[in-house]
């Protein structure tokens, strides 16, 4: 613990994530635009969470469903090879 004490602490500057659905103005996400979807889906098919993708609470909630909609129809894929 001692030797913790000593290290100088270094300021992290992260830039601000900006939803993109807010800065396209997007009212409601579609499910059948796979293209915009897949965006937020990780290579092993999980959905990407807001801290790492940026988007607001409010446009986090509708992709969830909107994901979850494709995946259903099979739009989507719920995991990857």
């Amino acid at each position: 613990m001692p030797e913790r004490e000593n290290r100088p602490q270094k300021a992290r500057r992260t830039k601000k994530k900006v939803c993109m659905f807010c800065v396209d103005k997007v009212e409601h996400i579609d499910y059948k635009d796979t293209a915009k979807l897949r965006r937020y889906i990780s290579e092993r098919g999980k959905i990407v969470p807001r801290r790492i993708s940026g988007n607001c609470a409010k446009h986090q909630r509708q992709l969830t469903v909107a994901i979850k909609r494709a995946r259903q129809i099979a739009l989507l894929p719920f995991v990857s090879e």
